[in-house]
């Protein structure tokens, strides 16, 4: 049986989503198409479930078939030991000081050897999220699938900014062996990356994902009575991986100021389990001993038959919905939110700082005390509380649905097969000449 799994996926339709961004960006992206068509691509990364990553990835690798592209989602295969390794790369990329040991390396390298060597098929473009597989590259080297006309591109969802030096200096070479790398901010990137074809590309939202459809409001507050939360009442809610990066227990302690000054108002912390990330039932347990067995504190996850559907009535019947991150690469669930007409109190972290426009769709927050302010604001403020939302929804039209990531892609993937030199983007993201 082949290490490498190939993810089955449900069919997408590009003209379905002309309705939401109009026609003229479709015939965009289907010229940007036209010279890729039948072009073999493969997307692998660590998991199929859980993660942004996957999310982005359920609706990409459609799209890119339904214009033409031969494209597939392979999963590579890990261990426990592996995944708790890969947590703590993760954790030491985004800062943390963890020790990196010869112990750590050994079975991270030993490991990516072994799927290195299920690693199959002839294909025009390989893209590889994050560090997880990222020595793959290394392994193939010399071989035909790692030399041209194969293009490799390694997409970095993490970050790095302040990242731990032996962690990313252990990484580096592996990354500069890529043909090119995408980024969500250019002040992502490490200076000390040697490194051209850099494109900076924050991630986006599917508009016509199960999780962000429009839902009838009876539906919506029948799912919350469900789950015991009282739809009549105010909701503060979060929704993200169970990771001390999001600060869950900071949004508890901010939420118990709110009930100072709100005392009916209620909080929903929901989100996944990611099956590449054995940290989460940690956090899990440290949320439910900071709630001390308050009810109404909402902890809830797919443990609980929480998915798509639930998340996306918990979002829309927020009062408001926060993203308390301390690092954070991008934050999809802050534009999810706001796609919704709801507006957003978040960390002033990574891509959370691209979404929220400071007092137009939302708020940026350093700390648990200004964190509660915000929210406090909001809730006295239900007229501009909505009007923040709308102006937040077409701020996302605009800039993070998944057309726009789509058009970027084809765009990397047009200019690496034609070699041209790479030009500065006439919008907001895409290429840049050279890393800033």
């Amino acid at each position: 049986m082949p290490v490498l799994e190939r993810v089955p996926l449900l069919e997408k339709d590009l003209k379905d989503y002309a309705a939401v961004v109009g026609d003229e960006v479709i015939e965009e992206i289907r010229t940007l198409a036209e010279p890729l068509q039948g072009a073999r691509v493969l997307h692998l990364n660590a998991t199929a479930y859980g993660g942004g990553v996957a999310e982005l990835l359920a609706t990409h690798v459609p799209l890119l078939r339904s214009v033409g592209v031969d494209a597939e989602w392979h999963v590579m295969q890990g261990s426990d030991e592996f995944f708790a390794i890969t947590k703590q790369v993760h954790n030491g990329l985004q800062g943390a000081d963890i020790a990196w040991t010869a112990a750590m390396q050994r079975v991270y390298l030993e490991r990516v050897l072994d799927n290195s060597l299920a690693f199959e098929d002839e294909w025009d473009f390989v893209v590889v999220h994050d560090p997880q597989p990222a020595a793959i590259l290394s392994f193939l080297h010399g071989s035909r699938l790692g030399v041209d006309p194969t293009k490799w591109i390694w997409r970095c969802h993490i970050d790095l900014t302040a990242a731990n030096e032996k962690v990313w200096n252990f990484f580096r070479p592996f990354i500069e062996q890529y043909d090119a790398s995408v980024w969500t901010m250019p002040e992502f990137v490490p200076n000390s990356l040697s490194t051209e074809n850099i494109m900076y590309a924050p991630p986006c939202i599917d508009p016509l994902s199960v999780k962000n459809l429009d839902l009838a409001l009876p539906f919506c507050e029948e799912i919350l009575r469900q789950y015991g939360i009282d739809p009549a009442r105010p909701i503060v809610c979060q929704v993200s991986r169970f990771d001390p990066w999001k600060d869950p227990i900071g949004v508890v302690d901010a939420y118990r100021m709110v009930r100072e000054k709100i005392p009916d108002a209620q909080l929903v912390l929901a989100g996944s389990m990611a099956t590449d990330d054995p940290e989460s039932f940690q956090v899990w347990e440290e949320i439910e001993q900071a709630r001390a067995g308050d009810h109404d504190i909402h902890l809830l996850s797919n443990l609980h038959q929480v998915g798509a559907v639930q998340i996306n009535a918990f979002q829309r019947m927020a009062s408001v919905m926060v993203q308390k991150s301390i690092r954070e690469g991008f934050g999809l669930t802050v534009s999810e939110a706001l796609w919704k007409g709801r507006p957003v109190v978040g960390g002033r972290a990574g891509g959370i700082t691209l979404q929220i426009r400071e007092g137009y769709d939302g708020f940026l927050v350093d700390s648990v005390e200004a964190c509660a302010e915000k929210i406090i604001h909001l809730l006295g403020d239900p007229d501009g509380s909505t009007a923040m939302g709308e102006q937040g929804r077409e701020h996302v039209r605009e800039n993070f649905l998944s057309t726009r990531e789509l058009r970027d892609w084809l765009s990397l993937f047009g200019q690496l097969k034609s070699g041209a030199a790479i030009a500065s983007p006439s919008k907001s993201y895409g290429f840049a000449p050279e890393k800033k």
